[in-house]
């Protein structure tokens, strides 16, 4: 969305009331003017795309993951506890593009421990994922997906196939609410998982039947 540089002559209280504002935000005094300005006017921003999309997922993951705030309107984080000794926490972060174009976003999922066989299981599983996902989009004509594994990190872009922000919101709710509950099955008996695997394996091509992300 293009941007040009217009000069406004504004009270001082009132510039006070947005820097407050724009802190309490943590976005920029010209940012949050053009956000009002576009609400009042019934523009559609970036911000205001990216709420929508977040609102959408709010509402749709229900109690599955715990919702944490956040001060950026580009970013949602939750995360959940795995079924496991000492209940260990999984990070979920989406990242939207303010501008989207091959991507609409980055996801980052990670496992908060310091125990070194909680994070190889969990490096374990995402080679999986990642191999499966890779492997069935790109049957599907889609070669465009990419990730990366860390030491409990993986970090993938999630693809741009046109959805509007609802369709959006839907698509990172499904995907996520399947991605928790394969881990979950997952950490719960990792020797046993290929007794599951078709299973979840079946649930996530019916998932990108409706949606491709």
């Amino acid at each position: 969305m293009k941007k040009s540089v217009y000069s406004l002559v504004l009270m001082d209280d009132v510039v006070k009331a947005v820097d407050e504002k724009a802190y309490r935000l943590g976005t920029s005094r010209s940012n949050l003017i053009n956000q009002i300005l576009a609400e009042h006017l019934s523009c559609v921003t970036p911000e205001m795309r990216m709420r929508e999309i977040f609102d959408s997922m709010a509402e749709l993951i229900g109690n599955s993951f715990h919702i944490q705030q956040q001060r950026s309107a580009s970013l949602m984080t939750m995360r959940t506890a795995l079924d496991f000794k000492y209940r260990p926490t999984i990070n979920y972060k989406i990242e939207l593009e303010r501008i989207p174009q091959d991507r609409m976003g980055t996801l980052r999922v990670q496992i908060r421990t310091q125990n070194s066989t909680l994070i190889e299981l969990f490096n374990s599983f995402f080679v999986y994922r990642a191999k499966l996902e890779s492997g069935i989009l790109a049957a599907r004509g889609c070669s465009d997906y990419s990730c990366d594994i860390t030491s409990g990190c993986f970090v993938r872009k999630l693809l741009n196939s046109g959805l509007d922000s609802e369709q959006f919101g839907d698509a990172v709710s499904r995907y996520l609410t399947h991605l928790n509950k394969t881990i979950q099955i997952y950490f719960s008996s990792p020797q046993e998982f290929s007794m599951y695997s078709p299973e979840t394996e079946r649930e996530y091509m019916e998932m990108l039947d409706i949606y491709m992300i």
